[in-house]
């Protein structure tokens, strides 16, 4: 389109936009740690869900200092439950930078705001228009799949070629005496008006420019290469329990799901196993070889879904009279669980307990 038809269009979505628009608090804020806080809770998360761990989090930690000074313990608790616990970990690490190189100060310059951990080009385009006004067009899940519908893109939106293509699409549509309200307004559009399935396309204000509203096309875009395989893994939990109301505890430190989060006792296996082949791993014994008077008992099994992988859980129950001290494992009373933070899946089971 011409730059006049892509303004045309950018002032559709912004006149839908501010008749439309939902009432969130990060909206009504012009400050980058407040702005940048939102974005990354709300990576990979619905902003239903998101809402109650954003306040909580602003909260506790108003500032980018705070923030930084805090234990990582501290703020992988309030993130509990959110999931893609790397957030909250590079949020954390990138607080300490924003301390130390910019004395506390949030950067201005998208090149040093995308620089910091965590933060990718969408994010960094977000925080600088939202913040600052500064003309870089963002692309996520919804932008994506409006300027797949209007302009009737083949390129699948997870190919590189695609992801270069509507880059280009977004950059040349904003508008860039008003960016911010730009980038707002037709992530918003994505989100309420042209959504993933079923849109209501008849009442679509931006229909008349739409392509492939025009070929009837509607659910055929956004395009795909192709998912990502699913990859099983088998996750053996054993809550053991001793004395006067202690159980065991590790901290998964591994560059791999849930790291910096803790967990019961864990053995994982390539492929489901009975109790009795566990009794008979190295890990089992390695764990238990110490306990006297082992008694284990089945509880429960879950399945949880990450993005790509699916967890198989089993967990069983450990009670022993005194157990020797395990490389790796932490000593604390069952009362005092609560304080320690633990992936969903350990969260659930503890629950019932």
């Amino acid at each position: 389109m011409s730059k006049e038809k892509d303004l045309r269009l950018s002032s559709i979505l912004i006149r839908w936009y501010n008749r439309n628009k939902r009432d969130l608090p990060w909206r009504d804020t012009t400050d980058p740690y407040i702005i940048w806080i939102s974005e990354i809770i709300l990576q990979q998360t619905r902003v239903d869900q998101g809402y109650a761990y954003f306040t909580r989090f602003v909260k506790r930690f108003p500032s980018v200092d705070l923030l930084a000074q805090a234990e990582e313990d501290e703020v992988l608790k309030l993130w509990q439950g959110l999931g893609y616990y790397s957030r909250a970990r590079n949020l954390h690490a990138a607080a300490k930078i924003v301390l130390e190189k910019y004395q506390g100060v949030f950067p201005q310059d998208y090149t040093d705001v995308l620089s910091m951990k965590g933060v990718g080009e969408y994010t960094a385009a977000a925080i600088v228009s939202f913040a600052y006004d500064q003309p870089h067009a963002v692309v996520d899940g919804n932008v994506f799949r409006v300027l797949s519908r209007i302009f009737a893109v083949e390129e699948p939106i997870d190919s590189t070629k695609g992801k270069k293509l509507f880059s280009q699409l977004a950059q040349e549509l904003l508008d860039d005496k008003r960016a911010g309200l730009h980038n707002q307004a037709i992530m918003e559009f994505g989100a309420l008006q042209c959504v993933p399935v079923s849109p209501d396309c008849n009442s679509c204000p931006a229909s008349v420019m739409c392509l492939a509203y025009a070929q009837d096309k509607v659910n055929v875009y956004p395009v795909k290469a192709g998912k990502q395989k699913v990859r099983a893994r088998f996750f053996n939990y054993f809550d053991v329990r001793y004395g006067d109301g202690y159980m065991l505890l590790h901290k998964r430190t591994a560059k791999d799901i849930w790291q910096g989060l803790y967990e019961l006792p864990l053995i994982e296996t390539a492929e489901a196993m009975s109790i009795e082949e566990l009794h008979r791993t190295d890990s089992f014994r390695r764990i238990f070889e110490n306990g006297d008077g082992l008694h284990i008992k089945y509880i429960t099994q879950m399945k949880h879904i990450l993005s790509h992988q699916a967890i198989h859980a089993v967990f069983y129950q450990v009670e022993v009279r005194k157990v020797s001290a395990v490389d790796g494992y932490i000593e604390v009373r069952a009362s005092d669980v609560d304080e320690y933070p633990v992936s969903r899946l350990v969260h659930k089971y503890l629950e019932k307990m």
